[in-house]
């Protein structure tokens, strides 16, 4: 029996040739890992002596030969097979030990040139892994150091890896080249600036952890990270505190997390359910939290938090007040984390770089039955013509009506459509999100701001529509409600018919010529 060894990786490698030897395996190896058997007293054949010829091209060409690869290919169930490798002289090759250059590694560090990204595109190790695995009956591919004792335990015992265990270890291999070549190819897309869809499109992710549960208890799930630095990212967070992230604690705090970097101030953003609850800004992050948390009071209670700002003693005896699931700054007093750390089960993490958007070219993904639709991420806030934001009433918005609108903007962006979004002194007071029809939606949010707030919280507040409005009824339930200006994307047909009513009204409103959609 002879195993080929060529690792990038050599974490293991030189105890597991050692027991090969001990089972009376040939060793064959390569380059560095040739030089480090040798180092540690574990015979080995280097691979140019099994070949007949050199290494060449700075180690480029090594074991792309055909004594390798006939050596691996052949199937010895196959007469013919044999009779051809015993006429050219080739021995069969039976185990394969290779894991590949360090390209992730190499892309990951500060400063890397193309140049060393491609020369770290690992050739001769990813043909050999699929020569090996194609004929899996008969050969035992090894890609992952975790799989050594598995592979020593059976050899031991059965003197032969199992058949099942093989075709395990072909699956690895495929998805270890597949993930390994999608990372080049992204790779290199990026170096283009490519921002076309491709035809074909292949993604690759590395799991964090499993879960508990999905969605649902009766569902699966994991949560996966993208190959890339990603700073301002969950993925990029630190847990200090608390149980694991569940599936709905990542979705929710991510949504969380995208408007909170819609602003620069210092902010608040309490989240519940894919939505946002409760949104303060304030000059400290202390009257921030009290905007937020007195916008709604009862659907903050077991919701996200997520601050823009460092968390003080102050802040988090407040917030220790009430159960949360999830808090998430770029840094904490250590007093606070140690007020925040007694409530064993709230998930506290830190997100150093918490103001960084995502890249504009970023993709949003939603699986549908039988297939995938993409898009990049709604990276806007208004169009880049500023022209077309533009007062269309005859009552002008005074400075601080158009802060809050803006603010409520932003806000609404990150609410389910159809979303209304009030705001009133940079603080939320009502939200009525994913209702069938917009003046639902309208209703919806008067109606909390009065039962959570109070019946005077809409008056002289303004109103942020996702989307425009297609009759003037929503402009009828603002004037009842108090409301003073409105924000809104235009472009409906009847777009005169609101603008007709805000006028006789005395209501501002401002068309911004882009909607934000969010399904």
């Amino acid at each position: 029996m002879r195993a080929l060894i060529s690792v990038s990786d050599k974490t293991g490698i030189v105890e597991l040739a050692k027991e090969l030897v001990g089972l009376g395996v040939e060793i064959i190896s390569t380059g560095g890992t040739y030089n480090k058997l040798k180092e540690e007293g574990v015979p080995a054949i280097e691979i140019s002596e099994l070949t007949g010829f050199p290494e060449c091209l700075d180690g480029r060409v090594k074991t792309l030969h055909p004594i390798v690869h006939a050596g691996l290919l052949a199937m010895r169930s196959k007469p013919e097979h044999m009779k051809q490798l015993e006429d050219l002289n080739i021995e069969t090759i039976d185990i394969v030990i290779v894991n590949l250059y360090p390209f992730k590694a190499t892309i990951l560090k500060d400063g890397v040139t193309r140049d060393e990204a491609v020369e770290n595109i690992d050739i001769g190790g990813p043909t050999m892994l699929r020569s090996a695995a194609k004929n899996y009956q008969d050969v035992a591919v090894v890609v992952d150091p975790r799989d050594y004792d598995v592979v020593l335990s059976q050899l031991k015992e059965n003197k032969e890896v199992s058949l099942e265990t093989k075709f395990y270890l072909m699956q690895k291999v495929f998805m270890h080249t597949s993930n390994y070549d999608t990372m080049i190819a992204d790779y290199l897309k990026k170096q283009r600036n490519d921002t076309e869809f491709p035809e074909t499109l292949t993604m690759t992710f590395e799991k964090v952890q499993d879960m508990r549960y999905g969605e649902n208890p009766h569902q699966a799930a994991a949560f996966y990270r993208e190959i890339g630095k990603f700073k301002g990212s969950l993925a990029d967070a630190v847990q200090l505190n608390g149980k694991e992230l569940s599936f709905n604690n990542i979705n929710d705090t991510n949504g969380a997390l995208e408007l909170l970097k819609e602003y620069t101030e210092p902010t608040v953003v309490a989240c519940k359910h894919g939505n946002p609850c409760g949104v303060g800004s304030a000059d400290t992050i202390m009257e921030a939290w009290t905007k937020a948390y007195e916008a709604d009071k009862t659907s903050i209670f077991g919701g996200i938090v997520v601050i823009n700002r460092e968390v003080t003693l102050e802040l988090a005896e407040a917030m220790k007040q009430i159960f949360l699931e999830v808090i998430v700054a770029p840094g904490y007093e250590p007093a606070a984390l140690e007020v925040l750390q007694t409530k064993k089960n709230v998930r506290v993490l830190q997100l150093a770089d918490i103001s960084v958007p995502q890249a504009a070219t970023a993709y949003d993904l939603k699986k549908v039955n039988g297939g995938l639709i993409v898009q990049t991420i709604d990276s806007k806030l208004l169009p880049d013509d500023e022209s077309e934001v533009k007062v269309v009433t005859a009552n002008v918005p005074s400075k601080e009506q158009m802060e809050d609108m803006m603010f409520a903007w932003k806000m609404v962006k990150f609410v389910k459509s159809n979303g209304i979004a009030l705001a009133k002194n940079k603080q939320s007071v009502g939200i009525g999100p994913g209702q069938v029809n917009r003046v639902w939606a309208t209703e919806q949010a008067i109606a909390h701001a009065a039962e959570l707030i109070g019946e005077d919280a809409t008056k002289g507040a303004v109103l942020a529509s996702d989307a425009f409005f297609p009759f003037s009824d929503c402009v009828e339930a603002a004037h009842k409600a108090g409301i003073t200006a409105i924000i809104q994307p235009g472009g409906s047909v009847r777009d005169q018919d609101s603008i007709d009513k805000c006028n006789e009204y005395g209501i501002a409103m401002v068309f911004t010529g882009m909607r934000h959609f969010k399904h």
